[in-house]
């Protein structure tokens, strides 16, 4: 099968060094992506589009590396093509034929040509030509160009035809790896989740840091939503996760500094600590997601107080979003449930917080402070590469596991819902209820104590560490189910 991958197309308007290196860079990222679906996927061509050729024909593998497609970062969109040789017009409309007619009966159309070369018609003349036959010979009620029912698509690329089909829409944005790095500063929620997207869509490496102020349940979750962003968006490239312990920095806040300014002096710690990393990680750029007047520390004033404790400079992707679009963008971008189900731990709730603050009092705040405390924060932040955040997070977890689920135990499946409807769990006589990964925490307070949950997922990590979570929590009645691979009673495991 050969698919025609079109570039965003801002790339096409870089000069000639720069888009043939865009376009490389895209190949090299497809290829990277898709390793794993297909070892023998090619990815040829560097100019306006890239030709990709597979061997896969199953449609559960099709599927997925279409899914993959629309989610890498450079490419507008793509769509499967039926090569030809080209012969005259009347054979363009033979071929065109043989894959639209029964799709033309009873709907208006429109053709679109492309044409590269010299060759006896124009675009417009075989536009015009195909049409015609095409309405006359296979029952379309007419023709409209602005709103058809059916687009006939083809290329004449020389002596080649491309009749186009299955047209699927990309992300667009940038290659990643094509512009510089960055690092966000990652709560989780609605917010930094978006920024973090719109970034990795601009081609930035994107590096993800969480500030802990004292929530496992929340780190966790900021784990999972991070490893989901990289994971559906920016696998292409190897990216660090880092946690740093900020409990004691919180503590030192809300015992030295005004109550009004606490929120804006923890903002300013955040980046100061940020800067440490990412001077150590040679990253000149951080990004939040920080909108203007969202909340009190994010007026004009209080974002300019707090820009100052850095010499990075610090990009705002939202900073003029309307609070619902990004909710929008974060339902698009599949985080929204994540973010709906985010542990919180807000440590500093400001009773009266400044509005308008003043760097001089800022600073006098934030010389009571110990910047041993800060400076402990960051030489005890733990770093781990996006691939292994999740089995770096299990590492020394230690739940109990079982192979069959016995009568009476309620098997909890938490994989994503798109999982779930894909490949369901059979299991003859076992009560199932479906919970994804994101809701368990929360919801299983509801859940009757008096019953035996297992948790199910695809390679037992995710089930594992909410388990173990739920344990930590006082919740006694929770275990893994981990069944034989076996035993064909099961769902088949995703990559």
């Amino acid at each position: 099968m050969k698919l025609i991958l079109k570039s965003f197309s801002e790339i096409t308007i870089k000069s000639r060094p720069v888009r043939r290196q865009f376009m490389r860079q895209l190949g090299k990222n497809i290829r990277t992506i898709l390793r794993d679906l297909d070892p023998k996927v090619r990815v040829e061509g560097e100019w306006d589009n890239l030709e990709l050729f597979t061997t896969l024909d199953d449609p559960a593998q099709l599927q997925e590396l279409y899914a993959r497609l629309r989610c890498t970062p450079g490419i507008s969109h793509f769509f499967q093509v039926l090569e030809y040789p080209l012969g005259d017009l009347d054979d363009i409309v033979l071929r065109c034929k043989e894959h639209y007619a029964d799709l033309i009966d009873g709907h208006s159309l429109a053709v679109r040509c492309k044409r590269i070369g010299k060759h006896s018609f124009s675009s417009m003349d075989a536009e015009r030509y195909v049409g015609s036959q095409l309405r006359q010979q296979c029952g379309a009620s007419g023709i409209d160009l602005r709103k058809p029912d059916i687009e006939v698509r083809f290329e004449v690329r020389h002596q080649r035809l491309l009749i186009e089909y299955e047209r699927h829409q990309g992300i667009g944005g940038y290659p990643l790896g094509t512009v510089e790095q960055s690092l966000v500063l990652m709560s989780g929620g609605f917010d930094s989740t978006v920024a973090a997207y719109k970034m990795m869509r601009r081609g930035l490496l994107t590096h993800f840091c969480f500030f802990n102020l004292g929530g496992r349940a929340h780190e966790l979750g900021v784990k999972e939503v991070a490893y989901y962003l990289w994971n559906k968006y920016g696998s292409s490239h190897r990216v660090l996760f880092v946690s740093v312990p900020f409990e004691e920095v919180l503590g030192d806040i809300l015992e030295n500094v005004d109550n009004g300014h606490m929120g804006v002096v923890l903002k300013r710690m955040m980046l100061k600590a940020a800067e440490k990393i990412a001077d150590d990680l040679d990253l000149d750029t951080l990004v939040t997601g920080e909108a203007v007047s969202q909340v009190a520390s994010q007026t004009l004033t209080n974002l300019a107080v707090i820009d100052k404790a850095t010499s990075k400079l610090v990009l705002r992707p939202l900073i003029t979003e309307h609070k619902q679009d990004i909710i929008s963008t974060a339902v698009e971008i599949g985080t929204a449930e994540f973010a709906e189900n985010m542990p919180e731990y807000c440590g500093v709730i400001s009773v009266n917080p400044k509005t308008r603050v003043k760097l001089g009092r800022v600073e006098h705040e934030e010389s009571r402070l110990d910047a041993d405390i800060l400076q402990r924060a960051v030489e005890r932040a733990s770093r781990v590469t996006m691939d292994k955040v999740l089995d770096e997070l299990g590492k020394d977890v230690h739940v109990e596991e079982v192979q069959e689920a016995l009568s009476g135990q309620i098997v909890v499946d938490i994989r994503h819902p798109d999982q779930v409807e894909d490949q369901p769990l059979k299991l003859a006589g076992i009560e199932q209820l479906a919970v994804p990964f994101y809701a368990i925490n929360s919801r299983f307070k509801e859940f009757d104590p008096n019953r035996q949950y297992l948790l199910y997922c695809d390679q037992g990590m995710m089930s594992k560490l909410h388990a173990h979570h739920l344990l930590h929590e006082g919740y006694a009645n929770v275990r893994v189910y981990r069944p034989d691979p076996a035993q064909p009673s099961h769902a088949s495991s995703h990559a």
